[in-house]
């Protein structure tokens, strides 16, 4: 009985130490025990924005003076659950805007309960504020109550604007940017004309006759 029970631990304990050795050598040639090293962390998005950015569009004045009214009003359709532009029109969530370009910001209406962001503000709602609001009101005046996110299309706020002037007036647009000029190449140096006038040959005189 003692000599089987010795042989079967024998034998266990045999099958344990190949099975430890297997282990063993099967982690060091497959270097289960040491994780990949990785050049660089993270991934590239696609589609990412270069270096450098997008270029610059057209400047305000130059989209204010081909901007569409009538575009606009179809832009304006966006604010009508909170604002009226027509004149006598009544507040609702925000205030009646017509008139709106050219007066102090966020006092053009009086008795309305502007933000303290907006009453606060200071300045004239100019085209310029006005572009810069209706890109990122929040941009433009952190703590409005306004929830709009913003119109991120120029174009569609030139559009927007030209609307507004067509409803109340305002003042002057910004002049357009005049585009950049290149420079034209230098003459040449009076210098270098004479002395390549002096490298020329010399026509020869006509015979006497």
């Amino acid at each position: 009985m003692d000599d089987r029970f010795n042989t079967a631990a024998g034998w266990v304990l045999f099958a344990g130490i190949v099975a430890l050795g297997s282990s063993i050598v099967s982690g060091m040639y497959f270097k289960a025990d040491k994780h990949p090293h990785i050049e660089e962390a993270g991934y590239a998005l696609e589609g990412a924005a270069e270096e450098g950015g997008a270029e610059a569009g057209p400047d305000l004045g130059t989209l204010l003076a081909s901007a569409d009214a009538a575009a606009g009003e179809k832009v304006f359709a966006k604010c009508s659950a909170c604002h009226t532009i027509n004149q006598g029109g009544a507040n609702g969530i925000g205030p009646n805007l017509f008139g709106v370009a050219g007066q102090p910001i966020g006092k053009h209406v009086a008795g309305f309960a502007y933000s303290a962001a907006l009453s606060g503000h200071g300045g004239d709602w100019s085209w310029e504020n006005l572009d810069h609001w209706l890109a990122n009101p929040r941009g433009f005046a952190d703590g409005t109550k306004m929830s709009f996110a913003g119109l991120s299309k120029a174009e569609d706020r030139a559009n927007l604007l030209a609307y507004m002037k067509a409803n109340g007036g305002g003042p002057d647009y910004p002049a357009p940017t005049a585009p950049a000029v290149e420079e034209e190449a230098p003459a040449a140096e009076e210098g270098e004309a004479v002395e390549a006038a002096a490298e020329a040959p010399a026509e020869e005189a006509p015979a006497a006759n």
